[in-house]
């Protein structure tokens, strides 16, 4: 049985999103068209932005919220840019252009309320039969993981900032 899945990264560890970009690398490989749409992160330069764009025929990547919400000067510009993103996903997601599309930080979203929870899950349900939905973020609802395919928990169990190490090029961004 062939089935497009929703795959779900969550969890409070490093590599959610790395997660997805590697699972699109493998499915690029297949020549499969991905989008990948950002609910938080920002314009701000990252490497995996930077190494995608050798992939421009095969993966799109839309950077659509304003940054980081715990450093937001302005929480309803967020709320706004959140839900922009989201007609965008839905778009995207009836288009039947790709064959993966990946939701990155968007369980962030519905933690906050940005968008209905049983909206995105309603979406997510009536996908194209054959598209493939990643999901990432912490705090994954449980109606979100009820609806996923496959669940992975990252958990952190060590990290280098609680030693004092700040982020560093090629690892965290």
């Amino acid at each position: 049985m062939k089935k497009g899945l929703i795959l779900l990264f969550t969890g409070n560890g490093k590599g959610k999103t790395t997660a997805a970009l590697g699972l699109a690398l493998r499915a690029m490989g297949h020549h499969f068209k991905i989008c990948m749409i950002q609910f938080i992160k920002g314009s701000w330069q990252c490497g995996e932005l930077e190494a995608l764009k050798r992939f421009e025929d095969l993966m799109e990547i839309h950077v659509m919220g304003r940054g980081f919400t715990w450093k937001s000067d302005d929480f309803n510009k967020d709320k706004q840019a959140a839900q922009t993103a989201w007609q965008f996903a839905k778009q995207m997601i009836a288009s039947e252009k790709y064959q993966i599309i990946i939701l990155d930080e968007l369980t962030h979203i519905i933690k906050l309320k940005m968008i209905d929870e049983k909206e995105i899950v309603a979406a997510l349900c009536a996908k194209p039969k054959d598209l493939h939905v990643i999901i990432t973020g912490r705090d994954a609802s449980e109606l979100l993981v009820d609806a996923a395919d496959l669940v992975t928990e990252m958990q952190a169990v060590k990290h280098p900032f609680k030693a004092g190490i700040k982020a560093q090029k090629g690892i965290e961004f």
